[in-house]
């Protein structure tokens, strides 16, 4: 976890909450936890394999390869993501041999039966005071190479990384590395993601921003609440989220660099429970409205707006609040149970926790969500050159109403084609309309800043949107 300190107060001025995108094809994210054990009162291994099988939490990441919980997870179908400590990356760098004894003696041993799916080499290295940077490629190649020694090539290598790694984030479109890091280690590490098929792990913060910027920050957009959202001066894009704005600078960091096709997963983000006096923010009530509301966003939603079609796949910190960790009363009380295993709050860990199955409704229409085209991978240079307009489906039909009637009136807008007989007539309903509408207004006006908005009645959107033969226009 990364202090406030390493923030910009430039990136902590973005904090918006979830919109969730009707006009795709959904394809729903995980949830999983961070089981820390800096604490001398939690239970057994075995006792949290129990507790996690019954609140349905089917991914875990630890912060070492501790023996006797590998052992309490094997046979239990539990997904697994395992740490190599930042004091060990100099060794394993430097010597083939030790990576070799420390995948057999750590990984070997335990897998398959315990379902180790990646190592996470290091955790926030560009942080660590000890200077372990130059040493985490190094590291990672030795690890791969062991794992491919001993056929356990399927087990991912990656490393997290703090959101501090940016020199730029804001607007999320300008998102850019540290130069300092580009060329000797995040090149370098992204090469190695995209040759291995791999993934960036990401450790993202929004309870750090509010606490700072209290005055300046809504708290309903920390929490991941309805709030009005804003648009990215660069590329045109809604936000809704400070998470999903924090994890879109990073999308564009790795697109100013060429590696727009590498994935990436939230290895840590949370809300503390408890906090000191100048923790602002921190309390019971805003740790699970933030912790519930981003479960039902990644496993209802889709992905960011920068990258819509690729899933969110998160990592809740923590499971427990762990007494003995260093630091403000925040640092002890991010658990989502307490050390005898009762909830500290409520929060669902599946569809069906979030209510018989069902997920978040993110159509309110009756109208058949439209499909979107398939294509490449979204990356900043084509959300920027390529983007669409689409009415928001949770506004409401009298808002939708007023908004086409603005655009196919005084807007100027083209709606000839949703006209009886035409061909995008068909699904006669507002919201159908309207994004037409709204879509030929926007790109009338050049998909300039602030012309998809409506009121809060339409947002940005990257992948072409179509009603069946009805095929959204780019451009006049």
């Amino acid at each position: 976890m990364t202090s406030l300190s390493t923030f910009t107060f430039s990136f902590l001025l973005l904090s918006f909450s979830p919109s969730f995108s009707f006009f795709y094809a959904f394809a729903a994210g995980t949830i999983g936890v961070n089981y820390g054990r800096v604490a001398n009162n939690l239970p057994a291994p075995a006792e949290v394999v129990s507790l996690l099988k019954s609140h349905g939490i089917n991914r875990i990441k630890l912060y070492d390869t501790d023996s006797d919980v590998l052992t309490a997870l094997a046979g239990s179908s539990i997904n697994v993501v395992v740490a190599l400590p930042n004091e060990l990356l100099s060794s394993v760098a430097a010597d083939q041999s030790f990576a070799d004894s420390w995948v057999k003696g750590n990984i070997s041993q335990h897998f398959p039966q315990t379902k180790i799916e990646a190592i996470a080499v290091g955790n926030e290295v560009f942080v660590d005071p000890k200077n372990t940077t130059p040493f985490l490629v190094p590291a990672m190649k030795n690890v791969h190479n062991s794992l491919v020694k001993f056929n356990l090539s399927s087990i991912k290598i990656s490393s997290p990384i703090a959101l501090s790694a940016l020199q730029s984030s804001y607007p999320s479109s300008a998102g850019s590395f540290k130069t300092e890091l580009i060329g000797p280690v995040i090149k370098p590490m992204l090469d190695f993601l995209r040759q291995t098929g791999s993934y960036l792990m990401i450790n993202a913060y929004p309870f750090f921003a509010y606490a700072a910027n209290a005055d300046v920050i809504s708290l309903d957009y920390a929490l991941l609440k309805e709030n009005q959202g804003v648009v990215d001066s660069g590329n045109g894009l809604k936000y809704n989220s400070l998470l999903e704005a924090q994890l879109d600078a990073v999308h564009a960091a790795m697109s100013a660099i060429q590696y727009n096709d590498v994935k990436m997963v939230v290895t840590e983000t949370g809300w503390p429970s408890l906090g000191d006096e100048d923790e602002i923010g921190a309390g019971e009530a805003n740790a699970a409205s933030y912790n519930g509301n981003l479960v039902k966003r990644v496993l209802t939603g889709n992905g960011t707006p920068l990258r819509p079609q690729e899933p969110l796949n998160v990592y809740l910190f923590a499971l427990f609040n762990e007494n003995e960790k260093p630091g403000p009363t925040s640092e002890r009380n991010y658990g989502l149970f307490y050390p005898n295993e009762k909830r500290v709050y409520d929060v669902p860990f599946t569809l069906e926790q979030l209510g018989n199955g069902q997920s978040m409704p993110v159509n309110k229409s009756n109208s058949p969500a439209p499909s979107v085209q398939s294509g490449g991978d979204v990356s900043t240079t084509s959300s920027v050159g390529q983007t669409w307009c689409v009415a928001n489906g949770n506004a409401g039909a009298e808002k939708l109403q007023a908004g086409l009637d603005y655009a196919c009136g005084e807007g100027g807008a083209d709606c000839r084609p949703i006209q009886t007989g035409s061909t995008c007539y068909n699904p006669n309903t507002v919201e159908a309309h309207a994004s037409y509408a709204f879509n030929s207004y926007y790109q009338k006006k050049a998909r300039g800043a602030g012309t998809c908005d409506f009121g809060g009645a339409a947002y940005v959107v990257t992948q072409q949107p179509r009603f069946g033969n009805c095929k959204f226009p780019t451009g006049y």
